[in-house]
Order: C-alpha cells, then structure tokens, then sequence
C-alpha cells in the first residue's frame, strides 16, 4: 500500500517509503524515483527539441514529415505516419516512417482511412490500444504489410480544423502509456502551430509568384505583344498551379471553340484543337462567367484524331476585361492528382482577370497606334497630292515644252520616255493615296496586309516585294485573316533573321479554292539557320484551316516558305 503511494507521490518526502536507511544508504524506492524522474526529464527534453525541430520548418512537406519522425522518436515506436484528412473525408496524403521504403507498393496503395484509422476521423479524440486486433473498429491488414499490434492515434488540430492524425503503432517496450499518450498530444499541439506557421507561408510565398506573374505578362504585351503575351500566360500558369494542361481558349466561330495556346509538359496535345462549344466546359465558364472547379474532367479529345486521354483535377476560368469576355484559362492536372484548393481557384482567377486587363490594354494601345498611322497617313497623302503630283506634272510639261523644241529625233525621243516615266510616277502616286485614304466598314485585308510588310522595313531584312493577286479581299473569311497576317510577318522575321538576303519577295494569291502565300528571299537558303520554331508554329496554323506550310531551297539561291489553306463555304472549310 506504501509502496504504491510512494511511487505516485509527487513529494518523496512526505512518504516514509523514501525515507534514507538507518546506515545512511539510500533506499532502492528512492532510487526508482530518482531513475523515474531522469527518464521524465529526459522525455520532456526530447519534446522541447522536437517542437523546436517543426516550428524551425518552413516548408510543408518538411514539417509534415518531421512530425512524423520526432513523433517515433519520442514514445519509441517502430513505425509511424500522419494521415491528412481529405476535404471529402477519409486520408487524402500518408506520410509513414519505419518499415520498408517501398510498403505501398508491395501492399497496393495507402490507406484510404477506413477501420481504426477512420474511427479516428470521425471522432477526432485520442485512441490507446494495446492489441490491434482485440478491437472492434480494426478491420486487419492487408497482404505484405509488417504485423502491428500496439496503436497510439492522436488527432492534429489548426486552429478549429481537423487537419489530420498522428498513427503511431508496435511501441519498443510492449505497449504506449498514459504517458506516452499526454507527450503525443503536446506534440500534437505544436505540430499545428508549426503547420498552419508553413502553410501561411506557403500561401504568402504563392501569392508573391502569381502577382510577379502579372508584371510578367504585362511586360510580355509591351516587348512581344499579344501571342507571346499568351504564351506566356499558359506557361506560367502551368507552373505555378502544378498543372500538366493550360489552355487558351479563344471563340473560334458561332458555334466552336479553339485551342489557341498551351502550356504544361502535356499542353502540345491540345494545341490548335477546334471542338464544338456546345456543352463543354469553357462554353459554361464563357456564358456564366464564372470560373468553375471540377474534381475530374474526364475524357478529353486531343488533336489526334480519334485519340483521348484522362485529365482530373481542373479550373476553367473566364478572361474578362471591360465586360466583355475574351475567352477562357483550363487549368488541368492529370488524373488522380490532388484537387485544386479554393486558394488555388482564387489565385488562378486574379491572375485571370489581371491577364485579361493587360490584353485589353494592349489592344487599346494598338488601336491608338493604328489611330496614328491613319493621321500620317492622312497627311502624307495631302502633301503627294497638293505638292509633289503638282511638281511632277509641272516638270512633265516642261519637258514636253523643251522636247518640242528639239530637232534631234534621239534626244527628243529620250525625253518622251522620261515625260512617260513622270505620268506613270504620277499614277503610281495615285494609286498609293487612294490606298492612303481609303476607308472601308471593313479594313480591307490588302491593306492589313500591305501594313504587316511596310511594318518590316526597319527590322533589318530588305524592304520586301508585294504582290497580291486575286479577290483576296472577298474571299478571305474574317477568321482566317489573323493567321494570314502572321504568317506574312513570320515569314518576313525569318528572313531578316536568318536569310542575309539582298531582297524579298511576298506574294499572296486569291486562287479558286485556296489562298496561298509566298515569301521567298535570295539568301543562304534554309540550311543556313534552324528556323524550326517559326515554320512550326505557321505549319500550326495552316492545320487548324486543313491546310500545310513548308520551307524549301529556292533556284537559283535563297529560300521559299509556301503556306496555303483551302478556300471554300463555311460551311466547307474545316474549322
């Protein structure tokens, strides 16, 4: 009876079972006491060294885990793990220490948190067993997986939430104690103060990247402009969402939706996809114009034809800016990834919006410029017509004035050629200030064109040849017109990157059933720099209209890039 009270007591004073022998050795209770009270120390110790070892930890996997190890270390058990909760209930992630590296594989999976494991899910209080199997709830083990028998669990708490659960099982001296429970749960308490510490940092630390993601963009607008801007936009949202698939999603028609940009490791998959935009995700974002978050997207078309293949967790986001929606962001992970959190959905959406401000920006910005170009143009055309025809035909009657005067036939004639060249000067002046201040409810596509090819002149290639042919004006669909023009200018970067060429010749044709463009250079020929990026992102384009783009060696020097696309009714043309 002594004995037990001495060794509860809390005062070894007070009980005479630790009073000091007659002979002055001390008494072998006394000394259990003492043992006791190092091992209490030492214990409380290697708690304070643990809960230094979280709270030092900014990284939430690195938390996550050395929550697990100081767990074992500290109540001396052999294998350990923490099961975070999944918003959905049961485990979403399993982080185990002790057994074999690869145990998942030999028994199949992780656990899902069903059995003992979800009992302490549902009801998120201590659990203390001595023998696995003696209790109702354990449901067993499958086949491979180390025999267990002792079980301590003890819930982790972030502030009001449920965030997981501590599993530690098989303690080194038999079975947990009282004791080791209390220290598991003073872990416990600390371990989520040192999660939600890494988890606000972590939050901080994304939000930094997505708005640093914005200035990138805006700073893509003003030195690349729109296409890169976009590119630009899938990629770092790829990377910053952790996803395998961006896409954006343009209206490509009334009825069809196209895959304009990619982004991720698998975004070439999609790239240039048309689909109908009947019942599809983007058609719900575009038309509620909200962003919408899917568990599991499920089987997705590729431009391969007739090949699919499984994307899982995604957000599709609207692009508005001036309440107009420009198109959408599909953010995708592959199948059986984690969900996007709303953090996730949150982020992607600001940056959304501040993405689809700087486009609108940048459009404003062009059409300032385009306002520009039309009052020089405005005004050049005054001055050809009020000075330099009037020079001109000045001079041209001189000439025939001085030439009627001549008796010498050759002479004379030599004058009548250049009095010719002076009216055909004064035509081709014509011509060029009709196509200065001519205005149309649709700007005419010769036009647009001859701006992209004037537009290269200062970019240090040769000032290039413009030949346009045929009714390219009435027989160029609207849609098309985009991918016409970047062509042109593709084919004219080439060449004052690449070619060394001393001139440059563009032609585009109008021909019965299909517009072929031509741009042709008498430089070093393709085999004189890789050009493989350019031409590919053209051939991109031709597909997406069912036609095709090459670039060849032209005779008897130079290069040709020949890009052509089927001209028929709309409802003919592959979309």
């Amino acid at each position: 009876m002594h004995e037990s009270r001495d060794r509860d007591s809390a005062e070894p004073s007070d009980s005479p079972g630790f009073a000091a022998s007659t002979d002055g050795a001390t008494s072998p209770d006394r000394t259990e006491w003492a043992e006791r009270v190092l091992q209490s120390q030492e214990r409380l110790r290697a708690l304070i060294t643990a809960n230094r070892a979280m709270v030092d930890e900014l990284d939430l996997e690195r938390v996550l885990r050395t929550i697990v190890e100081a767990a074992v270390d500290l109540v001396h058990a052999r294998y350990g793990a923490l099961g975070v909760i999944s918003p959905e209930g049961g485990l979403e992630r399993f982080i185990h220490v002790g057994g074999e590296p690869d145990l998942p594989d030999v028994i199949g999976h992780y656990p899902h948190g069903r059995g003992l494991l979800g009992a302490l899910i549902d009801d998120p209080r201590p659990i203390r067993l001595e023998h696995l199997s003696g209790d109702s709830r354990s449901s067993g083990f499958p086949e491979g997986h180390p025999p267990m028998d002792s079980f301590l669990g003890v819930p982790i708490r972030v502030r009001d939430e449920v965030f997981g659960n501590i599993y530690l099982t098989e303690h080194t001296d038999g079975g947990f104690s009282e004791e080791d429970q209390e220290l598991l749960i003073g872990l416990a308490a600390t371990a989520g103060v040192a999660i939600d510490n890494a988890r606000l940092f972590q939050e901080t630390r994304r939000r930094q990247q997505w708005s640093a993601a914005s200035a990138q963009i805006a700073a893509s607008l003003l030195s690349g402009g729109r296409d890169d801007a976009l590119s630009t936009i899938a990629e770092t949202t790829a990377q910053l969402a952790d996803a395998e698939v961006v896409c954006v999603v343009l209206p490509h028609r009334d009825d069809l939706l196209v895959v304009d940009t990619v982004g991720g490791v698998d975004g070439d998959r999609f790239r240039t996809l048309v689909f109908p935009r009947e019942g599809s995700v983007s058609a719900r974002a575009l038309d509620s114009g909200a962003p919408l978050r899917l568990d599991d997207l499920g089987a997705v078309s590729t431009n391969e034809p007739g090949v699919t293949v499984l994307l899982g967790p995604s957000m599709v986001i609207p692009l508005h800016a001036d309440d107009t929606t420009i198109g959408t962001l599909t953010i995708s992970r592959s199948a059986g990834r984690p969900r996007f959190s709303d953090s996730d959905l949150e982020l992607a959406s600001d940056f959304a919006d501040q993405c689809a401000i700087a486009l609108s920006l940048e459009q404003g910005r062009a059409a300032r410029e385009k306002l520009s170009v039309l009052q020089d143009r405005g005004r050049i055309a005054r001055d050809l017509h009020d000075h330099v025809i009037q020079r001109l035909f000045g001079a041209g009657l001189s000439l025939q004035a001085v030439g009627s005067e001549i008796d010498d036939d050759r002479v004379r004639e030599r004058i009548d050629e250049q009095v010719t060249a002076l009216d055909d000067a004064i035509g081709s002046i014509r011509t060029a200030i009709f196509a200065l201040t001519s205005r149309r409810p649709r700007e005419s596509v010769k036009h647009r064109i001859m701006d992209v090819v004037t537009g290269h002149d200062h970019t240090g290639g040769p000032s290039a040849r413009l030949l346009l042919t045929g009714p390219i004006d009435s027989t160029v669909p609207e849609d098309m017109i985009d991918d016409l023009l970047a062509v042109v200018s593709e084919g004219l970067a080439n060449v004052a990157r690449h070619a060394h060429a001393a001139s440059a010749t563009v032609s585009v044709t109008a021909e019965p059933d299909r517009l072929l463009v031509l741009v042709e250079d008498d430089g070093r020929g393709p085999a004189g720099a890789s050009r493989r990026s350019g031409t590919a992102n053209l051939a991109e384009r031709a597909a997406r209209w069912g036609g095709g783009a090459s670039l060849g060696p032209r005779e008897p020097s130079g290069s040709i890039l020949e890009w052509f696309v089927p001209l028929t009714t709309s409802s003919g043309r592959r979309a």
